[in-house]
């Protein structure tokens, strides 16, 4: 196992563990919500409920939970970016 939190503080390294266990999960869920729809990303499930392929509920209800914890997600790596770059 590689020394990843050598010397780095014990409250970054708690938040380095913390937000990357969000991130995973936010990650997970996205992907269960996409593969119902056998789609990759929101813009697949977008259109596959523009062109009549599926029914719009509650499809676009998931269309809209994938987007955001798509968001959700990415503001988490950007505070996780932070985190490491100040080691705070």
């Amino acid at each position: 196992m590689t020394a990843f939190y050598q010397n780095v503080p014990s409250e970054a390294a708690k938040q380095i563990d913390s937000i990357s266990l969000v991130i995973y999960e936010l990650r997970e869920d996205r992907k269960l919500i996409l593969g119902r729809y056998d789609v990759t990303d929101e813009a697949g499930l977008l259109a596959r409920i523009a062109a009549g392929e599926i029914d719009e509920h509650p499809a676009y209800e998931d269309y809209l939970g994938a987007k955001t914890l798509a968001q959700t997600r990415e503001a988490l790596r950007e505070q996780l970016r932070e985190v490491l770059a100040t080691g705070v």
